[in-house]
């Protein structure tokens, strides 16, 4: 048995097969581990939430920004983009079991030696803090209710993370640091605006979350994804495995058991 790690799909379904086909992946024996990001600007989301659902225990699956926007869609809340490929997952007859799947899935995802989160886990938290968090809104998200958070998740603000948070404030903090973070400030405060690649940014007083010198150290390797322009990034306890395929990069792929990536090139780019 292996356990294979995949960044961003963002509807990239013929790249995902070919690189599982690549890797000879058995669903009967492998574990497929899922960055987030299932659906959004590649040309088959529908597909591609088709085969991982229909995968069952056979894939792990964290929920990324782009699929949070898509219940927000599905419920009226947002209009459809243009350029966000979903419109066939609203059509589609099991459109409704689709979207209702996806809210079943959680935020974190746990193996014995690393953890799964679309775009990290905030500087501030350890692992139990970032365990609580996540159930928190999973809870609200699988409960009758969900479509209220959904609505009023929107918003940058709070930045920084306190025990005494509640309610709203303390949701929109979890699922930002969750699916939205890159950069922070020193202090551990969170930056939603920049998205270059650290190489790029200018102010000094802007770090990568994993970067911060103050960042709690869990005792698991972070795996995360939806961070396109840092290319992959393979540090000692934190990697990042969204390699962009959906802007004409590549997807990848880790073998966790002997740290192997692959990799297989875009067939096309989003517009």
């Amino acid at each position: 048995m292996s356990n294979y790690i995949v960044g961003d799909i963002q509807g990239c379904f013929d790249e995902l097969q070919l690189l599982l086909k690549q890797v000879a992946f058995n669903p009967e024996h492998d574990i497929l581990w899922v960055a987030g990001d299932l659906v959004a600007r590649g040309p088959k989301s529908l597909e591609t939430l088709r085969f991982i659902r229909d995968l069952g225990p056979a894939a792990k699956v964290v929920l990324g920004n782009h699929d949070l926007h898509l219940l927000a869609v599905s419920r009226g809340i947002h209009p459809v983009k243009k350029k966000d490929k979903t419109l066939p997952i609203l059509e589609a007859d099991d459109g409704p079991a689709l979207l209702d799947w996806i809210r079943q899935q959680p935020l974190l995802q746990e193996h014995e030696e690393f953890v799964l989160a679309h775009a990290g886990i905030s500087p501030q938290w350890d692992l139990q803090t970032a365990r609580t968090a996540a159930k928190e809104i999973e809870t609200l998200l699988q409960g009758p209710h969900w479509d209220w958070l959904i609505e009023h998740m929107y918003s940058n603000q709070p930045d920084i993370w306190h025990d005494a948070l509640s309610g709203l404030e303390r949701y929109r903090y979890i699922i930002n640091s969750y699916t939205r973070m890159r950069f922070c400030f020193p202090d551990g405060r969170l930056d939603m605006a920049c998205k270059l690649p650290p190489s790029e940014v200018t102010d000094g007083s802007l770090l990568p979350w994993f970067a911060l010198p103050n960042r709690v150290k869990l005792e698991k390797t972070v795996l995360f994804g939806h961070w396109a322009a840092l290319e992959g990034y393979r540090g000692h306890d934190v990697i990042g495995l969204d390699t962009g395929c959906v802007w004409g990069a590549t997807l990848t792929l880790l073998r966790w058991e002997d740290k192997a990536y692959f990799e297989q090139a875009a067939l096309s780019r989003a517009n």
